[in-house]
């Protein structure tokens, strides 16, 4: 089973937007998968940007009172659910990989 960790802690905002302060508009998200298999440990990395509709706000919250986890699920709502899909897909192909390689490099001693 592959776990996947959403770090949305780096982001773009407007000093000011209207009346609010420290809008974030834009954020630099990067996800990691990783697993466990046979006790080695294998893991994959996807990085992206968002940029979020802030045309409507409508629950402002302070930039100081603002978590991960907040900003996480705006960037998924943003990017969509068929792409944050595609995005974990590709991480878990990416780790399969490394697990059963169908392409190795070796070099030649003699």
């Amino acid at each position: 089973m592959i776990t996947y960790d959403w770090n949305c802690k780096t982001v773009d905002v407007y000093p000011l937007d209207k009346d609010l302060s420290d809008v974030v508009y834009n954020v630099h998200w990067i996800v990691t998968g990783s697993t466990k298999q046979e006790g080695v440990d294998y893991s994959s990395t996807s990085i992206g940007t968002q940029v979020l509709d802030i045309s409507d706000i409508t629950e402002f919250i302070p930039f100081e009172d603002l978590t991960n986890e907040e900003v996480v699920a705006w960037t998924k709502s943003a990017i969509g659910e068929e792409q944050v899909s595609s995005i974990e897909d590709s991480i878990a192909s990416q780790i399969q990989a490394k697990i059963t390689p169908t392409s190795i490099t070796l070099t030649i001693e003699k």
